[in-house]
This record gives C-alpha cells, structure tokens and sequence, in this order.
C-alpha cells in the first residue's frame, strides 16, 4: 500500500538525524520504515479515537525499541537528539490523521529510550 496523506508523503521523516553524521544513515532507514510503516497502518486500520491510535503507536514504539541494538552496534544510539526527533515526527504523524489532541507521552509510552 502507498501512502495517501498527502503531508505525509511530502513530510522528510527523521530528517535530523540524516543531517548528523552521529546516526547512521542505513538504521534511520529502518526507521523511517518504521514510521511510513505506522502511517500505512492507520490509513488501513482508520483507529476512530485516541486508544485505538495508540494501540498503533505502541506497536511502533516497540520497533523503535528494538531498532535500538542495530544503533548500538553501528556506534551510536537514541539518545537525546534522537529520542526528541522520533518523538516529534510521531506527533506529526498524530496530526497529520487528525489527531491534534494526542499526547505525544502516550504516543510513544512503550519506548526503552
């Protein structure tokens, strides 16, 4: 499935740590998977309220969470740089479907950093 949103489709995910050569680029990749990932999932599953968004983020969070031993062993980590872009471009993702009112805490509660 291709992505429909059209800010979506213009919007450059994780574009923070693509320009800090701290983050190697081939794990932001997998990263931004994950989040183009995540935005397929709510135009499928079309969540009505904020829990159902957050069943979807979490299921992300977690891939985040495990996207965390491929940064470590590429010599860098989601740190605090990292963990603020991640949690902002989920608050984009948020808004971009409609939900202003998401908390951007709750939408990444899962993650382990």
């Amino acid at each position: 499935m291709s992505i429909a949103n059209q800010q979506v489709k213009s919007y450059a995910f994780l574009q923070g740590l693509y320009e800090d050569g701290y983050f190697p680029d081939h794990v932001v990749d997998k990263g931004r998977r994950i989040l183009l990932g995540l935005c397929e999932r709510i135009e499928t599953e079309r969540p009505s309220n904020l829990t159902a968004l957050y069943v979807l983020t979490e299921v992300a969070t977690i891939e985040f969470n495990e996207l965390e031993a491929e940064f470590d062993a590429a010599g860098s980590e989601i740190e605090t740089v990292a963990r603020e872009e991640i949690s902002e471009d989920f608050w984009f993702v948020a808004k971009a479907y409609g939900f202003d009112d998401a908390d951007t805490e709750e939408l990444v509660a899962a993650r382990e950093w």
